[in-house]
């Protein structure tokens, strides 16, 4: 057994950090990743990353936006190193994954059925604002964007969605 303080420290410190985020993380992966068992494994990888980079957080107020970045990031290599099945957009509505489940109510499973159908360009800034409670500069920050461009993106998913609950269809909005 290792009876080394500073690895204790270090397990403390990343189990008080990180540890109360996974089901943030979870969340979020899942709609990146639209499946459980996928997000669950993007969660994992993410954590593991972020143990081995501990020491790189200066900020641990900042621990929020550095751990989604990492998911995001885990996510994205995810499909660098191997092919994975397109999940069945259709399927996934009609299963209501438990992650999602929100009330049985028609008008829910619409609005889910219409956010799993945008583009993740306009999905995630989208995500990361109404679920995760992120300002329009953090969203940036992560992303990598200006903030003009993430209110655009915002302004544009809202139009979507709308025009997606009016009946109107994605190729009705620009």
């Amino acid at each position: 057994m290792n009876d080394d303080p500073a690895r204790r420290d270090r397990q403390r410190r990343f189990a008080a950090l990180c540890e109360p985020l996974r089901p943030d993380l979870l969340r979020f992966a899942f709609w990146l990743a639209r499946d459980r068992a996928l997000a669950e494994d993007v969660v994992q990888d993410a954590m593991l990353r972020a143990w081995k980079a501990l020491d790189s957080l200066d900020d641990d107020a900042r621990v929020k936006p550095w751990m989604l970045t990492i998911v995001r990031r885990e996510h994205a290599r995810t499909f660098e190193r191997k092919r994975l099945e397109v999940a069945d957009v259709d399927a996934l509505v009609e299963a209501e994954a438990s992650v999602l489940a929100t009330d049985e109510d028609a008008a829910v499973a619409e609005m889910r059925e219409a956010l799993f159908r945008l583009e993740d360009d306009y999905r995630e800034p989208l995500v990361l604002q109404v679920m995760l409670g992120h300002s329009t500069d953090e969203i940036a920050m992560q992303l990598g964007l200006t903030r003009g461009a993430v209110l655009t993106r915002l302004f544009r998913a809202r139009q979507k969605l709308r025009a997606a609950l009016a009946g109107e269809g994605p190729e009705t909005t620009s």
